[in-house]
């Protein structure tokens, strides 16, 4: 006997990835705070995250992900209607129709339990220093092992008495790297909404990472930038081969294999560093012609 009550599964298909690399440069001290509990070190105040192995500060890519997320609502003007707990939230369309006119919910995702649930197009990994700037900063001989201590002070608006407080940060100059994103691809309007992946850290570097940023923390730059793709034969079978919707498909102009999204061919040794677009000024222009293309082809 049927059952009438059956449920309707979704069908999900992978298209292809986009994978974004380079290097954060620190402009200003960062600080992105750690667990005092675990992470004391000699009585500091605001203390910074650390990877527990290495005791080096890093870049979780929640921290990343998530500041993107939030400058994405604010410049979306995206209504705060979803709480995470402790106070904090979030934009999160409830209905597809909502969902299929909000990038932000389109490229960050929504929890699973709601009516538009769809897998989540953008991952961010964690960034951890890059050696050469560990190195460098232990050479140094900062305040504590990578970092430095910033002293503030708060003031008493009322009597002016000040209230000394430590901040700990990852000095200037500084670089982690390489950061990477990897995109997804899953339905084919999905390359052309990566260009709000650059939007947004665009705003990100003319804004802040981390904590304390209207004090003067958190300012970075992306450098050293390189775009690649893949598409599902880099993954050893290709399923558009023998389905019907790859005809409608755009990511079928997208390169054979893990390679330079500004060609349209396969990389050779000769171009090898094709790839490198440096700055997020050259991505921007990069990308734009590389989404013209996609979307021609589609």
């Amino acid at each position: 006997m049927a059952d009438s009550q059956t449920a309707e599964f979704k069908s999900v298909r992978l298209l292809g990835r986009i994978f974004l690399t380079g290097d954060i440069e620190l402009k200003s001290g960062l600080h992105i705070g750690g667990a005092a509990a675990t992470l004391s070190i000699g009585g500091v105040d605001n203390q910074v995250i650390r990877d527990p192995l290495t005791g080096r500060p890093y870049i979780p890519g929640s921290s990343l992900r998530g500041k993107l997320r939030s400058l994405s609502e604010k410049f979306a003007g995206r209504p705060q209607n979803f709480s995470i707990g402790q106070g904090v939230q979030i934009h999160v369309c409830k209905t597809l129709a909502d969902y299929r006119t909000c990038e932000v919910c389109q490229v960050f995702g929504i929890p699973g339990e709601l009516e538009a649930s769809s897998p989540t197009r953008l991952l961010v990994r964690d960034v951890m220093l890059r050696e050469d700037s560990a190195a460098d900063l232990l050479a140094l001989r900062t305040d504590l092992p990578y970092t430095e201590i910033k002293w503030e002070a708060a003031i008493d608006r009322v009597t002016a008495a000040a209230t000394p407080r430590q901040m700990e940060r990852v000095p200037a100059g500084a670089v982690f790297g390489p950061f990477e994103l990897v995109y997804s691809l899953y339905e084919p309007g999905d390359a052309a909404r990566f260009a709000h992946v650059v939007r947004a850290l665009e705003l990100l570097q003319d804004d802040y990472l981390g904590g304390q940023g209207s004090r003067g923390s958190g300012q970075i730059r992306f450098i050293n930038l390189e775009l690649k793709t893949k598409t599902p034969a880099d993954y050893g079978v290709d399923p558009r081969a023998t389905t019907p919707a790859a005809a409608a498909d755009p990511t079928s102009t997208l390169p054979a294999t893990a390679t330079d999204v500004t060609a349209g061919e396969s990389a050779t040794a000769a171009d090898a560093t094709a790839g490198k677009l440096g700055t997020l000024a050259d991505l921007r222009s990069q990308l734009d012609a590389r989404l013209a293309r996609l979307t021609a082809g589609g």
